[in-house]
């Protein structure tokens, strides 16, 4: 797992899934590994960042022994995608209490707005190699 980032989803949430599906084809180099928040996986890497075990309304980047949250998380996850993704990344700048501020009003709607499962998501076989 040397030079990957992981990312750390709400397994259950269907926006997060879509964020899963949106990075992998945009990734020709496999750099991002995931799991689901709810995963022991996920519970481990989060105590080792020092994370609440039970933080299920945020993206967690694990990038280099560093862990990010939120909008810094979405935003350096593109920094790493195929162009044109990483132009996302001038969104940095914007302070980020008005980022986080977004994030998290998108973050409290994710369920009414993009639904919800009843479990995880199963990946596919070809996703599969890429989740932990």
């Amino acid at each position: 797992m040397q030079g990957k980032s992981i990312v750390l989803i709400d397994g259950v949430c269907h926006l997060c899934q879509g964020l899963v599906r949106f990075i992998v084809p945009r990734d020709p180099r496999a750099n991002f590994m995931f799991a689901s928040l709810q995963s022991e996986a996920a519970k481990e890497l989060l105590r080792a960042g020092s994370l609440p075990g039970n933080q299920l309304n945020t993206v967690v980047l694990v990038e280099n022994g560093s862990y990010y949250t939120e909008s810094a998380a979405v935003l350096r996850i593109a920094r790493r995608l195929r162009f044109p993704w990483p132009l996302a990344y001038v969104f940095i700048l914007v302070p980020k209490p008005l980022r986080n501020a977004l994030y998290r009003l998108v973050a409290r709607n994710r369920y009414r707005w993009f639904g919800r499962d009843e479990q995880c998501l199963l990946p596919s076989p070809d996703l599969k190699r890429r989740f932990l």
